[in-house]
């Protein structure tokens, strides 16, 4: 079999080379030691279309293929592993999330900022008690009509600190259990 990669696919593989090698890889190891926000980084990885790679444009995103998004994030991940899990927590998890399962509604309010990276989002999946085991989450979710309210603890939350969307992993019936 051979396997060639697309000319797009080339040219987003070495945009996210580039960008890594020239923007993450000076001061990577101090932030990382010194815990601090990529902040300048990660704005940078949205006005390059790096936050909402597969999202539809029709929201703001970039429209491309999985393996656009896979050799990027291969790139980013080779220099700084922080700025590639806030990548691929926002285009993996929460962008995904939202353009599968949410309303109309829900897009036009977030995914329009998700996308393009005027927004981070955070994913809350980690419980104290049952760590990031989904089958396991106590978190509770209850349907008051227009809103629900959220009862439960999430720790270890990705992004949560300097996000504007939480995607929140909860029990909507927890009499089924993890069915």
């Amino acid at each position: 079999m051979i396997f060639n990669l697309t000319e797009e696919q080339l040219a987003v593989q070495e945009a996210a080379r580039e960008f890594a090698q020239k923007e993450l890889l000076p001061g990577v190891i101090e932030r990382d030691r010194e815990m601090k926000y990529p902040r300048d980084q990660v704005r940078m990885m949205a006005e390059l279309g790096f936050l909402g790679m597969m999202v539809d444009p029709a929201y703001g995103g970039g429209g491309m293929d999985s393996l656009s998004y896979v050799l990027a994030m291969e790139e980013i991940s080779k220099v700084d592993a922080s700025c590639s899990v806030i990548m691929s927590v926002n285009n993996s998890l929460v962008c995904w999330g939202l353009e599968t399962y949410g309303t109309e509604e829900q897009k036009q309010q977030y995914l329009t900022k998700l996308a393009p990276g005027e927004w981070v989002g955070a994913f809350c999946l980690s419980e104290p008690e049952a760590g990031s085991d989904a089958t396991s989450q106590r978190t509770t979710a209850v349907d008051m009509g227009d809103h629900y309210v959220l009862n439960g603890t999430k720790n270890w939350i990705t992004n949560g600190g300097t996000s504007q969307v939480h995607l929140v992993i909860a029990q909507t019936h927890p009499e089924k259990g993890h069915r």
